[in-house]
């Protein structure tokens, strides 16, 4: 579903290069590509022979550059870009990156996407100390926690930031003579380094980007990984040893686009995979499969290869509806989903049909969903979601913070059947969601991040952690 209407956000999308005599350029497009990781703003800094040039401001990418000036200004063989939707930080132009940072002796660029989890215990320290921030983002501290290490060389005092740091994020730090990306020491968001046919080196939060700029992927940057690229080519080095791959699960199950490929995972196809499994799992009786587009589709194609029954084209998204994500209202958002989806009553009237989601949220995507269905004469509908349900917080970058918000929290799978007005509803086993995207690691959990569906975090959750446990005792009915 769109991720304006389901509130499931993704926190960021980053793209650097080096050595591109249109560094800028190249990096609007790689961002362009990463669009769906953030849409409330966007922004690019450039390397002109040591001089760094910014430009950015809310929007869309094609937005924030429309006057071609803007684009123009930017100069010089090296980039980094950013894409943004806000899980830590109000939304103002104050906090769009990348930010950049000037001092009496040198200058840099950061992008972050992720979510520190020991914010709160940082910002209190640095600012007791002195520190003055310029913005509510998260991201910001990194660049106080480099500037006031002790350690004689900068590259110590990077490695020293980043062990300070805690939670999920992946960093593109811009200098004068270099671009170095880092990964948190569980890679819970992606991150892929790339090569141009004129030797550029990209940096991407996702490989689709590679394919839109003409980059060959390399490898992807590994957890507790620093990665220094220059003129002279890549360093690779590592600022811990502690570490233990935990990638987010959502990436593979809602965020990344299809055609990117994760820990060697294409995205598609371990989609399809969940809705092969979802189908051995799924226990009804049907006459047709219905996937809720786009992120939906190839857990469809999966689900209806399995049980034999036909995909058909059940719902129709417009695509040139405007965005909805900041409309204020319950009210507004459930309208939302009727300006973007359509139900086809020529191919769901009078059948049994199985309506294919990727996840339920709050639940009022489904509910709708379901209704439009049955207004168009589906007999039964049945819910089988690609995922399992989520049921608790992630703290590492999307912003789903409480569970507050989770209707699978508050209510067992059948009360939440009834909600949603569907006929049956299936969320795919945990066990099942692992084997379906099978990256060959020794990881528990099969390398991933589950935490959402059963609550066991692979890492502490400092600050969050006293209003995330009051909250395991709470409930909140919906509707």
């Amino acid at each position: 579903m769109t991720y304006e209407v389901k509130s499931l956000n993704e926190e960021c999308g980053v793209f650097g290069i080096w050595g591109h005599p249109q560094a800028a350029q190249v990096t609007y497009f790689g961002l362009h590509s990463l669009q769906h990781r953030g849409q409330e703003g966007a922004g690019i800094l450039t390397n002109d022979a040591g001089k760094l040039i910014r430009h950015r401001d809310t929007g869309l990418i094609s937005e924030v550059f429309k006057n071609p000036a803007n684009l123009e200004k930017l100069t010089g063989q090296a980039a980094i870009g950013h894409v943004r939707y806000a899980t830590a930080g109000e939304a103002s132009i104050d906090n769009i990156q990348p930010f950049h940072f000037k001092f009496y002796d040198m200058e840099f660029g950061l992008a972050h996407n992720g979510n520190l989890t020991n914010t709160k215990t940082l910002k209190k320290e640095l600012e007791h100390n002195g520190a003055i921030f310029s913005s509510s983002s998260d991201t910001e501290i990194l660049a106080h926690l480099i500037r006031r290490s002790h350690n004689p060389s900068f590259m110590g005092k990077v490695k020293e930031a980043l062990n300070t740091v805690k939670g999920g994020f992946a960093y593109l730090l811009m200098m004068e003579d270099k671009l170095i990306a880092a990964l948190d020491p569980n890679g819970f968001r992606p991150l892929s380094i790339g090569k141009m046919a004129n030797g550029a080196i990209v940096v991407s939060s996702e490989t689709c980007a590679f394919e839109v700029v003409g980059a060959e992927w390399i490898r992807d940057v590994k957890p507790g990984e620093v990665v220094i690229i220059d003129n002279s080519g890549i360093q690779y080095d590592t600022y811990t040893t502690d570490t233990q791959l935990a990638i987010c699960s959502m990436e593979y199950i809602y965020f990344a686009r299809p055609d990117s490929n994760i820990h060697g995972v294409n995205v598609h196809t371990a989609r399809k995979r969940m809705g092969a499994q979802l189908a051995r799992e799924f226990k009804h009786e049907a006459d047709i499969v219905v996937g809720v587009p786009n992120s939906s589709l190839s857990a469809a194609m999966g689900f209806a290869e399995e049980s034999g029954l036909p995909n058909e084209m059940g719902l129709i998204k417009n695509q040139y509806t405007q965005r909805t994500f900041i409309q204020p209202t319950q009210e507004l958002r459930e309208q939302g989903v009727r300006m973007k989806l359509s139900a086809v009553s020529g191919v769901v009237k009078g059948k049994r049909v199985v309506m294919i989601d990727d996840s339920i949220v709050r639940g009022t995507t489904s509910r709708r969903i379901v209704q439009l269905l049955k207004e168009a004469g589906a007999t039964e509908v049945h819910v089988a979601i690609g995922s399992p349900a989520l049921a608790y917080p992630c703290f590492y970058g999307i912003d789903i913070q409480t569970r507050r918000e989770l209707i699978a929290a508050n209510h067992s799978v059948e009360e939440t059947r009834q909600i949603i007005g569907a006929d049956s509803l299936t969320y795919l086993s945990i066990d099942g969601l692992i084997d379906s995207i099978g990256l060959e690691t020794n990881a528990p959990n099969g390398g991933l991040c589950v935490a959402y569906f059963d609550g066991k975090y692979p890492t502490p959750i400092y600050d969050y952690e006293k209003d995330y446990r009051r909250s395991l005792d709470e409930k909140v009915s919906f509707y």
